[in-house]
């Protein structure tokens, strides 16, 4: 991963921590009612949450372990997937049960907390965790480059349909794209210490 994806992800831990710390001021509280008044009962957003439910992203992580294990023996990159989307998916009910913020009103048949929203969260999570295990395994940088974007604009798309369905607020699903970038990065850097130790090991031997 390249030096410039840490910086950006400790920007990403530090507006996070902004977020955290300011959501009920003023300002927050309108730019969160303007995003809603701009984004609510937009259909075609609205449609892509079910990218973000949990039981797409559990039949799509059982999927990705099944390939890494099947197909290509890859048991470190079977462990990255389950600290990317399983951890991940625990960290964020820690900070949601921690915070304890509530559901916009409208979101009244939803029991769970409301920061960060776990769609933008894990959506990230398993976007990215693909994208990356596939353009590690392509030569191609233009058809690497198509997997990222991809994963990114699904990961909007995500995150602000949360928003036009009033289930978050803006101010969620922005701290759910930031921590879950965060972790992501964390998880990619073990994932490369350990790759370049274990080809170390495997070059002196």
């Amino acid at each position: 991963m390249k030096k410039v994806s840490y910086i950006i992800a400790l920007f990403t831990l530090c507006l996070f921590l902004l977020m955290l710390a300011n959501f009920e001021k003023t300002s927050f509280v309108q730019f969160d009612k303007a995003m809603s008044d701009t984004l609510f009962g937009n259909d075609l957003i609205t449609s892509f949450h079910i990218l973000g439910e949990t039981t797409a992203i559990a039949t799509i992580a059982l999927i990705l372990l099944f390939v890494l294990w099947f197909k290509q023996r890859n048991y470190r990159g079977m462990l990255f997937v389950l600290l990317t989307i399983g951890m991940g998916r625990v960290l964020n009910q820690l900070i949601k049960n921690w915070i304890d913020r509530p559901r916009p009103e409208l979101a009244n048949d939803v029991t769970s907390f409301s920061f960060p929203s776990g769609h933008a969260m894990i959506g990230l999570l398993y976007l990215f965790t693909i994208a990356y295990l596939l353009s590690e395994a392509l030569a191609n940088n233009k058809k690497a480059l198509i997997v990222w974007a991809t994963a990114i604009i699904l990961t909007l798309l995500i995150g602000l349909s949360r928003i036009a369905e009033s289930h978050h607020y803006a101010t969620d699903v922005i701290a759910g794209w930031c921590i879950g970038f965060t972790w992501f990065v964390i998880c990619v850097f073990w994932y490369e210490q350990r790759k370049r130790k274990i080809n170390n090991i495997a070059n002196n031997t």
